[in-house]
């Protein structure tokens, strides 16, 4: 079985364990997680809803992401992404949810931000935490890496 199949699983068996629900707020992936999570058979009992938001516009209007962090910090950085986490969550309802935003290239970099530059936050009910990865590879393979990473930091919600 396909690696990111088998954590959309072992996602799936932890939610509902937990009965709950989680969403997703996506930029870099383009709803990667999303269709990660929709391959299992049932999942309709623990995924709520997914949020597309590549523009700052949309991550605004969808996800309440104040418009005034894009210009003080950018849409790649830790308050974006925990913005948009809390975003999903509230716009959905569910319990947990996560957020990407990164630079999949080839093109996008800068020094500060260079291509491959990932920020994820993961939202449990008040608490979110928040990391940046620096991913290898080209588009397709910072893409698949952020997914990768998005699916385990959910597996890792509501176990403490």
């Amino acid at each position: 079985m396909e690696p990111l199949t088998r954590l959309g699983e072992r996602l799936g068996e932890h939610l509902q364990r937990l009965q709950a629900q989680v969403a997703t707020a996506e930029s870099c992936t383009g709803g990667g997680i999303a269709e990660v999570i929709t391959r299992v058979a049932g999942s309709s009992a623990w995924f709520e809803a997914g949020f597309v938001t590549y523009s700052n516009a949309q991550k605004t209007r969808q996800l309440n992401v104040p418009a005034a962090l894009f210009e003080r910090v950018g849409a790649v950085s830790q308050p974006v992404v925990e913005a948009m986490a809390r975003g999903a969550q509230a716009a959905s309802g569910a319990r947990f949810a996560v957020a990407v935003s990164g630079v999949a290239g080839p093109g996008g970099g800068s020094a500060e931000k260079p291509v491959g530059t990932v920020w994820l936050a993961w939202a449990d009910g008040a608490h979110v935490r928040s990391e940046c990865r620096l991913f290898a590879g080209d588009r397709e393979a910072v893409r698949r890496q952020t997914v990768q990473r998005a699916l385990e930091g959910l597996l890792q919600l509501g176990v403490e």
